[in-house]
């Protein structure tokens, strides 16, 4: 089925024509996929809704799949317009959407977690609250998601993070243009399609993205040096548009609700298989995504791993307090903050 465009999806949400069509829970669902140059969207998302979902429900639930970045989309607009039924399902990065409210970027502030694993389990304590906070957006939250570390591809070269200072630096959310400026750099919002002939032209220093993102996006084009320090995990959700998900029924719901956690479980174990690859592509080692490119690799120092705490507690985890608010800050504690071990402290 050839995927509906933008205009005619938004036409039959406001007449209410696709909720008519979705009465039953045979349907077949436009889907808005994460960012499609990714190999978690070449293997693992797009197959998820071709191939796994319609099995899993003997073809009662297909899908129509595209990524977001395919249908000129830039993924800050992907919730807004899942919220209002432009489509039935959408998935995109929380940073992009952390302007819109804070409490987006929760569970990946910049330093809180240090691997992949303390990542996980921050999510975890965390997700009950962004569900019922995106049950407030008339949305179903269904997975959560995150790519390989979050790195720095500079134009020239770092050696620290005290480097940053007076580099402008493409982020892609409020907490690492925080973790950005307190070394004295300026954090850029930009889109990520645009990223590579910013670094080219020089007009970004540096960029934060995923290891292996990164190499895909082929940045290494304007890009000689890779700090190696985690930031962050990309975190990103899917959800339902609400109304849809009221018209599953009850088998189809924990049918799809069941694919999901596989999914997040392949996402897990792909991001931990892929961080040193991302690595290896960028600096001239062993590649299986394509020739490696010869990047300069620069290790992080214990010096460093000490800045990016410093980081996070003298500037990211206070400004993010004062954006979210006494209540968003007291559940963090409460639940991300206790897994951790830190205490975020809201503005008077």
């Amino acid at each position: 089925m050839k995927f509906r465009s933008i205009a005619t999806l938004t036409a039959l949400a406001a007449a209410g024509l696709w909720g008519t069509a979705q009465a039953q829970s045979k349907a077949n669902l436009q889907v808005v996929g994460n960012l499609g140059i990714t190999t978690q969207s070449k293997e693992l998302e797009a197959p998820f809704w071709n191939k796994q979902i319609p099995a899993a429900t003997d073809n009662r639930i297909t899908a129509s799949f595209k990524p977001w970045n395919e249908m000129g989309l830039k993924g800050p607009e992907v919730f807004k317009m899942l919220g209002q039924g432009v489509f039935e399902v959408g998935t995109t990065q929380l940073g992009f959407v952390a302007g819109d409210n804070a409490i987006n970027d929760a569970t990946d502030l910049a330093g809180v977690s240090p691997d992949i694993e303390t990542f996980q389990k921050v999510t975890k304590a965390f997700r009950p609250v962004l569900e019922k906070h995106y049950e407030q957006q008339k949305i179903k939250v269904l997975g959560m998601f995150s790519y390989q570390a979050q790195v720095l591809f500079c134009r020239n070269e770092i050696k620290s993070l005290s480097d940053l200072k007076g580099r402008k630096v493409r982020t892609s959310g409020a907490s690492q243009a925080d973790f950005v400026g307190y070394f004295g750099g300026s954090g850029v919002n930009m889109a990520f399609g645009e990223v590579q002939q910013a670094l080219q032209s020089g007009v970004i220093d540096c960029a934060i993205t995923g290891t292996l993102g990164g190499y895909k996006a082929k940045w290494y084009d304007g890009a000689r040096y890779l700090f190696a320090l985690p930031i962050n995990w990309g975190a990103g959700l899917s959800g339902m548009n609400a109304g849809t998900w009221r018209k599953l029924d009850p088998e189809t719901q924990k049918i799809v609700q069941g694919e999901y956690a596989k999914l997040e479980k392949a996402v897990f174990e792909q991001n931990v298989r892929e961080n040193e690859l991302g690595i290896a592509c960028n600096t001239g080692g062993a590649c299986s995504e394509g020739p490696a490119a010869k990047m300069t690799l620069v290790q992080p120092s214990a010096a460093d791993v000490e800045l990016r705490r410093k980081a996070l507690l003298e500037q990211v985890l206070p400004r993010w307090a004062a954006r979210c608010g006494a209540a968003c800050v007291k559940t963090w504690n409460e639940t991300v903050g206790t897994t951790v071990g830190l205490t975020a402290v809201a503005a008077k």
